[in-house]
């Protein structure tokens, strides 16, 4: 991932320095065990503890030669142990590296997309409950519909982060798996007990089988819940992208002194950090489709896998974790303009209020079709003359047969709106 989009904190989990650092790590936990086992003399496990160390340029420099980056880390670290490096990898395959690492960056990386996580159902849960009686039009075809409220679009965005949240926990609890069982998984030149020795120092799970390499079904399993989240994150972006249209402006992203939205028209303000998130969500989602081809490897193995391991997963956590901050910061700053949304409810002149009109004609006694047409025609009627909907209404002879004035105004409340506010709240825990 590109320099602008990544956190620090992130971006220091795949650098190639905490890379070949989880890989001595895991090295020098192997000969541990083996030293248990009675395989190799406790004073080299020590000799090996105190002079193992790595050099990253000197690394890429052997490489150059060997064209194998788990030799060249081998043979840089033999340059600092000496004699009992001859211990250091004892009947491991690359891939016993290669892939417990993987799952020691993939925790490190969870960690901090679950804290980032549970900050933003923190926010989603606080505008919520700040917004909770907030009148505004809700839409569909981006047609007015009825009347909500501007803190039902927080709850179901909170519903669905802690969705996500337990899907995360869950991919992430997958990936927590470890392999140190040689070529082709089969344990023939080491013990079970390697494996069960360095998971546990780890914080891993010995993997229940494995071929050469752990099965990528957990890796895809992960990379797709994080298109998920990407997804919801996108869900708000376009919200906030929407309402922040200048015939709309119901909402926006707070500007920032000295923020300028354009080159060429200094009035603009723009939804760039929306505008990002949708686009950053595009990756996460082509990601996860590598992550899935990736699960079908020749045989016991093949490296097909390898190379766009390297892209995605390091991307992937990246950039969930730069959209995932920068939806927070959004959210937690944005500007809201609860008088528009007054005004936008009233453009339909109370239209918006149709369906009630219709349900309360059907409760005493009409066919549905029937008051249909009757609410209808008045309907266009007040769209043809911008006339207020309950004046058309009142003047509609027929239908004051089954339904007085002062009933037709009781219609046009919130009332209802804000009872259903409470119920749907206490569903999503937000009570």
């Amino acid at each position: 991932m590109v320099e602008r989009y990544t956190l620090p904190e992130m971006g220091s989990i795949w650098s190639e320095e905490n890379k070949y650092r989880i890989w001595l790590d895991i090295e020098i936990l192997a000969t541990e065990a083996q030293s248990i086992l009675g395989l190799v003399p406790k004073s080299d496990v020590d000799t090996i503890k105190e002079k193992a160390n790595f050099d990253v340029k000197r690394i890429l420099e052997i490489e150059e030669t060997t064209k194998h980056d788990v030799i060249a880390f081998l043979t840089n670290v033999e340059e600092y142990v000496g004699a009992p490096s001859r211990h250091i990898h004892l009947g491991m395959t690359s891939s016993d590296v290669l892939d417990t690492c993987l799952s020691v960056q993939i925790k490190q990386a969870g960690k901090l997309l679950m804290d980032d996580m549970v900050k933003l159902s923190e926010v989603l849960a606080k505008k919520a409950q700040e917004y909770k009686y907030t009148v505004c039009v809700g839409r569909s075809h981006g047609i007015h519909a009825e009347a909500m409220t501007f803190g039902l679009k927080f709850a179901l965005w909170y519903d669905e982060c802690i969705r996500n949240i337990k899907r995360l926990e869950s991919a992430l609890e997958d990936c927590r798996v470890g392999m140190i069982s040689g070529a082709v998984g089969t344990y023939e030149h080491l013990s079970p007990f390697v494996e069960e020795f360095v998971c546990e120092k780890l914080g891993l799970k010995p993997v229940n089988s494995s071929t050469q390499v752990i099965s990528r079904d957990n890796h895809a399993y992960l990379l797709t819940v994080i298109g998920i989240i990407g997804s919801m994150l996108e869900k708000i972006g376009i919200e906030i992208r929407h309402l922040q249209r200048t015939e709309v402006r119901e909402a926006e992203e707070y500007f920032s002194k000295g923020q300028k939205g354009s080159s060429a028209m200094p009035h603009k303000r723009n939804p760039i950090a929306s505008e990002n998130i949708s686009g950053q969500a595009r990756l996460l989602r082509s990601n996860a489709i590598a992550a899935i081809e990736n699960n079908a490897l020749w045989h016991e193995r093949d490296i097909s896998h390898s190379s766009v391991e390297r892209v995605i997963f390091p991307d992937s956590t990246i950039s969930l974790n730069y959209i995932l901050n920068r939806t927070i910061k959004v959210l937690d700053n944005l500007v809201v303009y609860p008088e528009r949304m007054i005004e936008n409810l009233n453009l339909t002149f109370g239209l918006i209020h149709s369906q009630k009109v219709l349900l309360e004609l059907a409760k005493r006694g009409l066919q549905r079709q029937e008051a249909y047409v009757m609410v209808q025609r008045n309907a266009m009627r007040t769209w043809d003359e911008k006339k207020p909907f309950i004046e058309s209404l009142c003047e509609d002879n027929e239908l004051l047969k089954f339904i007085s004035k002062d009933e037709l105004n009781d219609l046009f409340s919130y009332k209802k709106v804000f009872e259903s506010v409470d119920v749907i709240f206490k569903k999503c825990g937000l009570n």
